[in-house]
């Protein structure tokens, strides 16, 4: 793609001159973007980059999807309602309409829809406050190397420990347990069955359990579908809300537009965002069973609850959905990259590594601390953008845009073994 001369040229000094400290993804990938489509980007330099990161997984439809972008433009142009709190717009209703029609009644979910604000960290903040009203208590039980956002509430119920230093405060009302397999001596699902029942264990009855069925931020760390059920088990038999943070692994991320279908089991509670809004654009929702509708008028809100622009993204973003044939183009690339990693780990021991993940949501977990970063660093100045996860970044991760073609994935794994081979210094 060529850079035309109209593009002002920025240099990367700038955002070390003005910019706070607190930015991150402009150290791992030091250049200035200035075009994007499909799944490739290019800097300011015109030098192109395979794009295995897709916004932490917010564009799984790729960059500036066509069909998106001129409903988009066509949208501006009719000087439509681009923001309108949730008051009622066409656009709105109309994304409603088809989320009910294509993504909820084939899957027979009851669910009611809300718009809790433009992150993923406001479906959450929503999701933790739905169930402590609706049970009267106030703990949250969530997992090991869980990840579920960046504001307070979402940050108790986090395990990393260097974000959750940065709260600033006591981390209160919420409880850790082993999430599935985390060590070999641990069967999670008795070990959490065993601390409810007990009136001595301390721990008081949750108002709900959150998971996240693949772990993007903690370690691409997957749950099987026997532990999801057991969860589901112990949820409904102790009265606690089940919450599924869907907001990195679904919107077919996984495979099935809900990261959860495969195991069988039906959320109380539900959180989307990241790609739901289609284009890259700010959403997120909030899906729960209809009984659990107790909302009063405005009791959880925002001032951009309502992106008219996301709405109209989403919608065209759905389509993908009305068949099976996406899903099964889906599969077909995830069987490519897990018989990549499963050819790397075997053909390099020196790497230590293990596989991991699932669907297009996976990677490679090394044993030796700093590998996986400086295997992202080396693609990353052979063109090829991926980033690390893990409690101490040992995974290097897979998350290219769902659309990406098998060339584009072919070339990925070639810059990633190559780069693999030089932080190995192997010849």
């Amino acid at each position: 793609m060529t850079i035309t001369s109209e593009v002002p040229k920025v240099k990367m000094e700038t955002f070390n001159q003005y910019e706070s400290e607190v930015r991150s993804y402009s150290r791992s990938f030091p250049t200035v973007f200035t075009k994007a489509k499909g799944y490739k980007l290019w800097d300011t330099d015109e030098k192109e980059y395979i794009d295995f990161f897709a916004g932490a997984g917010t564009l799984n439809y790729g960059h500036n999807n066509d069909a998106m972008k001129t409903l988009l433009i066509d949208y501006i142009e009719k000087d439509s309602i681009t923001h309108s709190l949730d008051m009622a717009t066409v656009a709105r209703g109309t994304f409603l309409q088809k989320f009910n029609d294509i993504i909820l009644q084939p899957r027979n979910l009851d669910y009611k829809v809300m718009f809790p604000g433009p992150t993923g960290t406001n479906a959450v903040e929503s999701a933790l406050k739905l169930a402590r009203k609706k049970t009267g208590r106030t703990t949250i039980m969530s997992f090991t190397n869980a990840f579920h956002g960046m504001t307070i509430g979402s940050l108790s119920i986090t395990g990393n420990e260097s974000k959750r230093k940065g709260a600033g405060i006591p981390l209160a009302h919420s409880i850790s347990m082993p999430f599935d397999q985390y060590n070999a001596k641990t069967d999670s699902l008795s070990l959490i069955e065993s601390y409810l029942e007990n009136g001595g264990s301390g721990i008081d009855l949750p108002a709900g359990i959150i998971v996240e069925t693949v772990q993007g931020e903690g370690g691409i760390n997957a749950a099987s579908d026997e532990w999801l059920k057991g969860i589901e088990k112990i949820a409904k038999k102790f009265g606690i809300l089940l919450i599924v943070d869907d907001i990195q692994a679904g919107c077919g991320r996984t495979g099935t537009f809900f990261s959860f279908e495969r195991a069988g089991i039906e959320p109380d509670i539900v959180c989307l965002s990241k790609s739901i809004g289609g284009y890259g654009l700010p959403m997120a929702l909030t899906l729960f069973k209809k009984e659990l509708d107790i909302w009063e008028p405005g009791e959880h809100n925002g001032t951009f609850r309502g992106n008219n622009l996301a709405f109209v993204a989403a919608t065209e973003a759905l389509s993908y959905w009305e068949t099976d044939t996406f899903a099964k183009e889906v599969e077909e690339k995830a069987d490519l990259l897990s018989e990549f990693i499963r050819t790397l780990v075997k053909k390099y021991p020196e790497l230590k590594a293990e596989p991991r993940g699932r669907g297009l949501m996976q990677g490679v977990a090394c044993q030796e601390e700093g590998i996986a970063e400086k295997i992202c660093h080396a693609a990353f100045e052979r063109g090829l953008l991926m980033e690390t996860s893990g409690p101490k970044d040992e995974v290097f991760k897979f998350l290219p845009p769902l659309i990406i073609d098998k060339a584009g994935l072919q070339k990925g794994f070639q810059i990633i073994e190559d780069s693999l081979k030089t932080v190995l210094k192997i010849n």
